[in-house]
């Protein structure tokens, strides 16, 4: 069952939820417009704090080697708690 979620007018769909970590209103309340320009959202938990991150997809003119999703794989491994709860949304 895919779930959705609006925020600040922009329709997300949750796509990745390793260990249930999607919780909508606390997304909500970390969302800011800065991730607007993303075509991915991703969150994860590091010390029970939600951090979220912006990604772009290989053919978005605004993709870089930092925010292309096809290296999510190396941010989780790299830049978050090991074996940390984390989601993924993608803008529709």
């Amino acid at each position: 069952m895919e779930q959705k979620v609006i925020v600040n007018g922009v329709e997300y769909e949750l796509i990745d939820n390793k260990d249930d970590a999607f919780y909508e209103e606390e997304f909500i309340e970390k969302y800011t417009d800065y991730f607007c320009d993303y075509d991915y959202v991703v969150g994860d938990y590091a010390y029970n704090k939600l951090r979220l991150k912006g990604f772009n997809d290989g053919d978005n003119p605004k993709v870089n080697k930092v925010n292309n999703i096809k290296g999510l794989d190396y941010y989780l491994k790299n830049h978050c708690a090991y074996g940390c709860k984390y989601f993924v949304l993608k803008k529709q």
